[in-house]
């Protein structure tokens, strides 16, 4: 900005300033542009890139579409053509790594200076009057939007006729009112949504019996197995199996029963088990079914806890009932409320039962790998974390939630929270390992969110956890061998007593023999003595005599 002044000739006026802008103008203008939606997608790409009607897991499905793939005249081709491109691409990965993260470590240690923890998103009440047992939960397989939880009272004899039968699925952002309520012909003691299908969803009931649901058809159950080839007792679980159909599963119950069902044919199980452990099919000696565990990996074998704190492992392929009954493990004192294999080592599992949580190795019968201690309270239910090896879970009857890392510290859990003030009877974790569901014994389904380090897998966290199930399958197979030497030993020495105590027995007789004749050399020896006593009485007395003749003379 400049100053100009002007000089005026005007009579009897003074000067003045005028001020002049001689800057360029600007002015400003805006423009709409055209806007444009990014969205980020990605491809879970596990093996082969498969069409969805081909499943990756069978392999004569896979078999069959290779063949069908290769005898087309223009596989070879096009696999010569792409040749070139992927040499290309692989020769750029190989000079650069586009996906490398420069900050991995630094991220891992502000993980780990996380304290766990855990907050309570959402509690979901059964709105009956009569309050019963939140049994079983089950996560909705797509989204894990929604929970599904049964309700039945366990305690004999305590149902009343007021008390309703009905089970409802829950939408986890509405506690107020349940999306759906199931309605059973009997109160559901387990549930299970169909992971190939969503809308279907299967339960066991107290009475024994088998329904299934489909949810677009409503509250109504779409079939119910008949009582006559159900259950005896209450189904305490129930798994779907992998197939084709993906409409297979199978029950457990406290009769001593394991039977499998095809949900197209209700009427009767396909397959029936009777877990008698003398391997005779008889029921009168079953022992009864509290828990399943399932393993997708392994086709053929399937585990069962029991009642009576026994672990059954089964082969369902074996060509006689006795044969599928392998073996069995023992270690609790009371029914096994929970039994899983672990995700990521399936040969290691985890129990649950009486007052502690155990993990067990495969290849040892004797006794359990590692233990918790011994709690005040209960133990009612566990399962292991989905995302993390090392990190199960457990909750008790003094309605508190426990978190273990035997990575972090194996005497006490890593978190402790008490979520009621009513023992708790169930949990689910969700498949992504954050959200956790917790059923107590009033039926306050509650659902907490744990904190990120608790569901984030850690460094090397694998092969710690290996090396940890490797040292103590170790340790426990050189402490059985040390027992089993132990044992024999003792058997070799009461033996030995055995042929002692014989001998003993036949030394007796003899030393019987010498004590007679001990008796009869005593008597003997008496008798002469008594014999020599008389005769110097009767030569003393002779000699009185003598002396006394002879004292009447001498006067």
């Amino acid at each position: 900005m400049e100053i100009v002044y002007v000089y005026t000739k005007k009579r009897n006026k003074d000067p003045c300033d005028v001020s002049i802008q001689c800057t360029q103008e600007m002015s400003e203008h805006e423009v709409n542009t055209e806007s444009f939606e990014y969205e980020t997608c990605g491809i879970n790409h596990v093996e082969g890139g498969w069409p969805k009607d081909v499943n990756p897991q069978e392999m004569e499905q896979t078999i069959r579409y290779r063949k069908k793939v290769e005898k087309d005249e223009n596989y070879v081709n096009t696999i010569m053509q792409l040749g070139s491109h992927m040499e290309h691409c692989i020769r750029q990965n190989n000079a650069i790594d586009i996906y490398q993260e420069y900050f991995e470590e630094e991220e891992v240690a502000e993980e780990m200076d996380e304290q766990p923890s855990a907050k309570t998103i959402n509690v979901f009440r059964d709105p009956n009057e009569i309050k019963r047992t939140a049994t079983s939960l089950s996560w909705h397989p797509d989204g894990n939007r929604k929970l599904a939880v049964a309700y039945s009272s366990l305690v004999f004899q305590k149902a009343t006729k007021d008390m309703s039968y009905d089970s409802y699925i829950w939408d986890i952002e509405n506690p107020n009112k349940p999306e759906m309520t199931l309605k059973p012909v009997s109160p559901l003691v387990c549930l299970e949504y169909n992971p190939k299908d969503s809308h279907i969803l299967v339960a066991g009931s107290y009475n024994g019996q088998i329904t299934y649901w489909d949810t677009r058809k409503g509250s109504q159950p779409v079939e119910t197995s008949t009582i006559e080839h159900s259950h005896r007792d209450p189904v305490y679980k129930v798994i779907w199996l992998q197939s084709k159909t993906g409409t297979d599963f199978f029950s457990a119950s406290t009769d001593g029963q394991v039977l499998w069902w095809d949900i197209r044919k209700m009427s009767e199980p396909t397959e029936r088990l009777v877990l008698d452990p003398s391997k005779k099919g008889s029921l009168d000696n079953a022992l009864g079914a509290i828990s399943l565990e399932f393993e997708t990996t392994m086709p053929t074998k399937f585990m069962v806890g029991t009642e009576q704190g026994l672990v059954v492992s089964c082969n369902r392929k074996a060509k006689t009932p006795a044969e599928k009954i392998v073996c069995t493990y023992s270690g609790h004192h009371g029914p096994i409320y929970a039994l899983q294999r672990n995700p990521f080592f399936p040969k290691n599992f985890l129990t649950v039962a009486d007052w502690t949580a155990r993990i067990w190795s495969e290849d040892i019968r004797e006794s359990s790998i590692m233990w918790t201690k011994y709690h005040m309270a209960y133990l009612s239910d566990g399962c292991w974390s989905p995302v993390r090896p090392s990190v199960f879970f457990t909750v008790k009857m003094d309605g508190t939630l426990d978190v273990w890392d035997f990575l972090f510290k194996q005497n006490d859990p890593t978190l402790s929270l008490k979520v009621c003030d009513e023992a708790l009877s169930s949990m689910r974790v969700q498949d992504n390992g954050r959200f956790l569901g917790c059923g107590s014994q009033l039926g306050t389904a509650t659902l907490l969110e744990i904190s990120s380090g608790l569901c984030t897998l850690q460094k090397n966290e694998k092969a710690l956890a290996t090396a940890m199930f490797e040292r103590e399958t170790k340790r426990e197979k050189i402490l059985e061998a040390r027992h089993r030497e132990m044992r024999l030993k003792e058997r070799s020495r009461s033996e030995q007593s055995k042929e002692d105590e014989t001998k003993e027995g036949e030394g007796e007789e003899s030393v019987e023999e010498l004590v007679a004749h001990a008796e009869r050399e005593f008597f003997e020896i008496v008798e002469a003595e008594m014999k020599k006593w008389v005769k110097d009485e009767k030569q003393k007395q002779d000699l009185e005599k003598e002396k006394g003749v002879c004292e009447e003379k001498e006067p």
